[in-house]
């Protein structure tokens, strides 16, 4: 197991403590659609709101990832329950790691359904 497949475990175990316990104490996260989470205290703030407001992790599944020293990346597909509605996205995440720890944690999304193009753009 990686930092980064744990930081992705502890989402889907629901488990704010593990999630904060994965990244440094300066770590810098920023979401796919615009949040920065600067530092452990307000990742692990962020965590908890999120699972006290509802959020739910049905599933974060990894489809590629590579670890080197000091990076990994994961593409991944995820799904979730947020505000009551249920999503599924594909993704990936781009971490800086050092000690154990991700330092540094950028995530992205893909915005519309995947399609194999045949000639012409939806």
């Amino acid at each position: 197991m990686s930092i980064l497949t744990d930081y992705i475990g502890a989402w889907v175990a629901n488990d704010a403590e593990r999630i904060a316990a994965a990244v440094a104490e300066d770590c810098v996260v920023t979401e796919c659609y615009g949040p920065v989470y600067r530092g452990r205290d307000r990742v692990l703030q962020w965590a908890r709101a999120w699972f006290e407001a509802g959020g739910l992790v049905h599933s974060w599944e990894i489809t590629d990832h590579f670890v080197t020293p000091d990076r990994e990346v994961a593409q991944w597909r995820f799904e979730c329950t947020w505000g009551g509605n249920r999503s599924t996205f594909e993704g990936a995440s781009v971490a800086r790691v050092a000690d154990g720890l991700v330092v540094e944690l950028r995530e992205y999304q893909s915005t519309a359904e995947l399609y194999e193009w045949q000639g012409s753009w939806r």
